[in-house]
């Protein structure tokens, strides 16, 4: 299997990328248009900074060569979505390209590298529906801004190009240059696949897969075309070079048309632009920009704080999650597995049984700190944190005055514990014999009697060392 990825992300700017249209979804159709971007014979498009400074960002992000002098280019095709028969794109200079994303598989680091990332503008959209004939445009979409990143051809498993494509969202969303919402077509993705038999270097004829609204879908259409391609070389076949389009309800891609080379669309400089310069201070003041990113971090998580992969990317990829576990961590109160447990368990729990994010609770780095490291120093239960957590998040107080005012704090006194592990072994004399006959579940009952003789309040981890102590001797 080998297969390469383009991935069109729309800008979240204010405008669009030729025009003072506002850039938004959901609004009442033709509603966000004007002659520029509806295309009006004698009209003239300005490039909107912005644009230009997002694309460099995610150039930065992965590892990409930023061009600081390009120019644009029309690439002309006929479709309903696109009055004016020509899209404004970049052909042989993009703004970045030569760039690579690291992305981790199966606990193993995988190098993909980049092709290029160019600015461009959406089409508009067309819109079917049984309540009428033919078929409806909507110019809402016409010039709004994208940047397509295209991958090298060195994915070779379906997992590989999910890894990739999280990554890629995740980044967009860390560098806040897109939101990201499939639902809504803001993150787009083309798939490429082509096969050739093991060992051999020459690539197979490819096709490419359009309509591809999910990374699952993206998981699902590969395998799918990878195991057509087989079945149509094995039986004699060949393979067209062709665009299908995924059908994901019925798990099927189908034929759409054959596909273009570069050539079909007659690419030129775009004559009403000028060419695009960006000095070298400013591509390295938006390098400064760039944070820490989602896969550098994954690595981190995984290999110098020892979590498994899934919990490093469950963490990693969402922003408020990382930097409530970065701060943790760097406080070095508490153990990150620790840390990430609760992330991933009662906090994450709460934040989607309640919708709230972490920010609009009383919770912060320290109070979580605080109440993990009570824990591993046994002053109190995991079942009492549960509670001290649930008094923290409705009333903000910190968890050392929260476990004083409830008495939570558990009794680790061990001429205390001795003496009361001695009155239940003297007071249980069956379950003892029943131990030293082999009944290991005996064990869990005594310290049980031990734990209701001290009203909860023992620590049950020493209690449990008393009780084996005694019994052994």
């Amino acid at each position: 299997m080998v297969v390469g990825l383009e991935v069109h992300a729309e800008l979240n700017t204010k405008s669009k990328i030729y025009c003072s249209c506002r850039n938004a979804f959901g609004l009442e159709v033709n509603t966000q248009v004007c002659p520029v971007c509806m295309g009006m014979p004698g009209t003239l498009p300005t490039l909107n900074e912005k644009v230009v400074e997002y694309a460099v960002k995610m150039g930065h992000a992965m590892n990409c060569k930023i061009n600081s002098v390009c120019k644009q280019d029309r690439k002309n095709y006929f479709y309903p979505d696109l009055p004016k028969a020509y899209q404004i794109s970049q052909a042989e200079v993009p703004l970045c390209e030569n760039g690579y994303l690291d992305v981790m598989v199966d606990g193993e680091e995988k190098r993909i590298g980049v092709t290029r990332i160019h600015i461009e503008e959406d089409a508009g959209k067309l819109l079917h529906d049984d309540a009428f004939a033919g078929s409806l445009v909507d110019l809402n979409r016409c010039g709004v801004p994208l940047i397509e990143i295209v991958s090298e051809p060195d994915i070779r498993s379906s997992a590989e190009a999910k890894a990739y494509l999280e990554t890629i969202k995740s980044i967009l969303q860390y560098i806040n240059i897109s939101d990201c919402k499939m639902q809504e077509g803001s993150i787009r993705c083309d798939v490429n696949v082509s096969v050739r038999e093991k060992g051999s270097k020459e690539f197979g004829t490819r096709c490419e897969m359009k309509n591809v609204n999910s990374f699952s879908a993206a998981v699902r259409g590969i395998e799918y075309e990878f195991k057509r391609q087989i079945e149509v070389l094995e039986a004699g076949g060949t393979i067209m070079q062709e665009t299908r389009r995924w059908d994901d309800a019925k798990g099927m891609s189908f034929t759409m048309r054959s596909k273009e080379d570069a050539q079909d669309y007659r690419y030129f400089p775009e004559p009403d632009l000028l060419t695009i310069v960006v000095d070298e201070k400013k591509i390295q003041e938006l390098k400064e920009m760039i944070p820490e990113l989602p896969n550098i971090k994954i690595r981190r998580y995984v290999k110098e704080l020892g979590l498994s992969q899934v919990d490093a990317t469950l963490i990693a990829e969402d922003m408020e999650r990382s930097s409530l576990f970065d701060t943790c961590v760097e406080m070095g109160k508490c153990k990150p597995k620790s840390v990430s447990n609760w992330i991933l368990a009662d906090i994450a729990k709460f934040t989607n049984d309640t919708g709230k994010k972490i920010s609009e609770t009383p919770l912060t780095p320290q109070k979580l700190s605080d109440l993990i490291e009570q824990v591993e120093k046994g002053v109190i239960s995991n079942s009492s944190a549960k509670k001290v957590f649930q008094i923290i998040l409705s009333t903000g107080k910190a968890p050392l005055d929260i476990i004083k005012e409830e008495g939570m704090a558990q009794n680790s006194d061990m001429g205390f514990l001795e003496n009361l592990a001695k009155e239940v072994l003297a007071n249980n004399e069956k379950s003892v014999t029943d131990y030293k006959n082999g009944k290991t579940n005996a064990l869990g009952y005594l310290v049980g009697q031990c734990m209701k003789a001290s009203k909860g309040k023992a620590n049950p981890g020493i209690v449990k060392e008393i009780v084996i102590k005694m019994l052994s001797e």
